[in-house]
């Protein structure tokens, strides 16, 4: 095979690699696209009762914690005409489609948040579920969302809308929660729930119109005005730095978490390794990032000072050589009680006074069970007895049923007695009754006999 045979074939590749990834193929008219983007943009009659009755029932869903019901909000939601007009209209330079997104974009927000602020202020329900804690933290990870988001939008709404790719981009960019979540904080006063939500929305709306603008020029939509030098080079600084300022405090926050994250593993994987021991286990652990200090507390067997002294020497293999290791140990004694062996402090006190609670929490429901277990362990040798004293009987069943009031528990027992082939008269079943009685040193014994015939 000559070279330039070689250098054939592989154009011939790169050429039909190409064309799957050309989007001018399923490209639709171009003016299709922008009146379609464009009708979609104006909030007006219907497009406006639809956008309030979507911010109800997002706002019913953050309230009582239900995804299903969000996700139907998100689908009803118009809120992405506007943004995606704005991506659009900078896409292509056309001022006055700009001016018209943008203006609705701003009705539409303010729209939503009132009236999110109007049913949280009226909502008897008054809790922070998670639904409503997840809009409050965005971080970098929210940025590709919208990106991707808008990508995959304005890659369906230049193709024509193929299949559901609009309906899963709302679901995916979640405009409507963060809206009702920052009505939430107004309604409620809490500043930082409104700004950590309507700074989720900012990403979402500056990064699917960014995404919206890149798509239109990669699949070379024709510019409706061309602007001089300095006035697209203003353009583009004012776009840049729109980005900058709304990316910057996610990537902070996505460090945080992360941060956050890497410690809380690495801390599992000291507790884990360093303090896996038989008979021994760490039952609580207390960072303090301000005296920089690592509490950690044991129950069960004492651990001696060589592992604990390890312990402290392998801090730095786990990221935690900037904590000071504290160690408390204790045990329980023959009554249950904890025993501080080696403290830190005054705070053996408290896990002295936690396992004392747990301990009488434990006893008080052994007592509860106490007659219950009682009665099932009895039941077959009382009925060997009983078929012993009165052959008659074929089958005995025992139950305890309590009758609870307040904190005290009254209860009895139920013997059911099968007797075959006859009845037992009155005198035996009262002679029974009586026996009974005594055998399960019971005050209260209630009897039912049945004939097994």
């Amino acid at each position: 095979m000559n070279q330039n045979t070689l250098h054939n074939r592989l154009t011939d590749f790169l050429q039909r690699l190409k064309s799957y990834f050309s989007l001018h193929q399923d490209k639709m008219d171009e003016q299709a696209t922008i009146d379609a983007v464009s009708s979609d943009v104006s909030f007006r009659g219907a497009n406006l009762y639809v956008l309030i009755f979507a911010i109800f029932i997002a706002s019913l869903g953050l309230n009582v914690n239900s995804t299903a019901v969000i996700i139907g909000a998100m689908l009803v939601s118009p809120l992405m005409g506007p943004i995606v007009g704005m991506g659009l209209a900078i896409g292509i330079g056309n001022i006055e489609l700009l001016k018209r997104a943008f203006k609705n974009f701003l009705v539409a927000t303010v729209i939503s948040i009132v009236t999110a602020t109007l049913y949280f202020w009226i909502s008897p329900l008054g809790d922070v579920q998670s639904e409503l804690l997840a809009r409050t933290t965005p971080t970098l990870y929210d940025v590709l969302i919208a990106f991707f988001g808008g990508c995959a939008g304005i890659v369906a709404i230049a193709s024509g809308g193929k299949g559901n790719v609009i309906p899963g981009v709302a679901i995916a960019t979640a405009l409507m929660p963060p809206l009702c979540t920052a009505g939430f904080g107004i309604a409620t006063g809490n500043l930082s729930f409104f700004l950590g939500a309507f700074y989720l929305f900012c990403i979402n709306t500056v990064f699917i119109a960014l995404a919206t603008t890149l798509g239109v020029r990669l699949m070379g939509f024709r510019r409706t005005v061309s602007l001089d030098q300095n006035k697209a080079r203003k353009a583009h600084r004012i776009m840049v730095s729109i980005v900058f300022i709304i990316l910057i405090p996610a990537v902070f926050m996505t460090v945080s978490i992360v941060r956050g994250s890497i410690f809380n593993n690495n801390l599992t994987s000291f507790i884990k390794e360093e303090f896996d021991l038989p008979g021994s286990r760490i039952i609580e652990h207390e960072v303090s990032k301000d005296e920089h200090t690592l509490q950690l507390v044991s129950v069960g067997n004492i651990v001696d000072e060589e592992t604990i002294d390890r312990a402290r020497h392998n801090m730095e293999h786990y990221g935690l050589g900037a904590y000071e290791l504290r160690f408390i140990q204790l045990n329980l004694d023959d009554n249950g009680v904890g025993q501080s062996s080696r403290t830190t402090g005054g705070s053996v006190a408290h896990y002295r006074d936690a396992l004392q609670l747990q301990q009488q929490r434990s006893d008080s429901l052994q007592a509860v069970l106490q007659p219950y277990k009682q009665v099932a362990v009895l039941a077959v040798p009382v009925e060997r007895e009983l078929q012993t004293l009165f052959p008659e009987v074929s089958t005995l069943d025992m139950a305890y049923v309590s009758r609870g009031v307040a904190d005290s528990m009254q209860g009895y027992v139920v013997a059911v007695v099968a007797t075959q082939p006859k009845a037992l008269s009155a005198k035996q079943q009262a002679s029974m009754h009586q026996w009974l009685a005594q055998r399960l040193e019971c005050d209260s014994v209630r009897l039912v006999m049945t004939n097994g015939e």
